[in-house]
């Protein structure tokens, strides 16, 4: 009701007034007149990812663009996590919210269902609310009974990336008659790919074979790890920043325990504690 679209729209302002990020949408403005609320976003040209991928049969989306996508909307949501204090929950993380500028560079849009969440007392792991968000993308946890914290996000930026891999919708058509959800299929087909077999059952035919397989492998087990069913085996976005540049390994793709120090892997030199997404992109 209109009072629910208020709180959205106060939720909206209240929360992108406070980040400034490089792969987050900026509020230019906003205008409260009589029952109007207009929020006033920067300009970003080249419409949405899921146009890219599901809405434009003239063009196809080049790996190495796919790859850049990944990245920025990464960057954008580790920001949101693990930058700001307290911590925001997205909530609505789906290939429509993620924008792309004149270069083709990610950024994180459509705050209006987002939460703050404050880890400081440790015994807390997640928030309780009223379900909202986008079928086909939401955590199992959340769906089911409203449980929300950063790795509900994380679930949802897996189904992204599959979109990535796969270049199928989050919800699509098994037959005439059934709809299947994109992690439901594409699960078992990423199992088999990571562990040897060929990737070609479920990479994304017009992409021609023309993508680097090592990338295609980080990307895939990225995707594995995020879509895990329990959200503590999830990974942090940092660590599939890390992961999705090839700096770190995500190991144990399958849900046999949890990520410590042997499950993520550095280079030697490599600073565990850097934080890419909010230094370096940080504007």
């Amino acid at each position: 009701g209109s009072n629910q679209g208020e709180r959205e729209f106060q939720a909206e302002v209240d929360t992108i007034s406070r980040v400034h990020h490089k792969h987050l949408v900026s509020l230019v403005g906003y205008c409260i007149n009589g029952d109007k609320r207009l929020l006033v976003y920067e300009f970003v040209p080249k419409d949405t990812l899921e146009f890219h991928l599901h809405g434009n049969r003239e063009t196809v989306l080049e790996w190495e663009m796919r790859v850049r996508i990944a990245l920025g909307a990464a960057k954008g949501l580790a920001y949101l996590h693990e930058a700001c204090s307290p911590s925001i929950i997205h909530r609505d993380i789906k290939a429509a919210n993620i924008l792309l500028d004149s270069k083709y560079e990610a950024k994180v849009s459509d705050f209006g269902l987002a939460k703050f969440f404050s880890d400081t007392n440790s015994s807390v792991t997640h928030i309780s609310t009223r379900v909202v968000g986008t079928f086909g993308y939401m955590a199992p946890e959340y769906a089911s009974s409203g449980k929300v914290s950063d790795k509900s996000d994380v679930y949802s930026f897996g189904v992204v990336l599959l979109e990535l891999i796969t270049g199928r919708p989050s919800i699509f058509a098994k037959d005439p008659s059934t709809n299947q959800s994109l992690v439901d299929w594409a699960r078992p087909l990423l199992a088999k790919a990571i562990s040897g077999e060929s990737f070609e059952l479920v990479v994304d035919a017009r992409l021609e074979k023309n993508y680097d397989t090592s990338q295609m492998a980080d990307m895939a087990a990225c995707a594995a790890a995020c879509i895990r069913q329990s959200a503590w085996l999830r990974p942090r976005m940092s660590q599939v920043i890390r992961a999705l540049e090839g700096e770190v390994a995500l190991r144990k793709v399958q849900e046999t325990g949890t990520y410590s120090s042997s499950d993520i892997t550095l280079p030697y030199g490599t600073s565990k504690g850097k934080r890419r997404f909010d230094t370096d992109d940080n504007t």
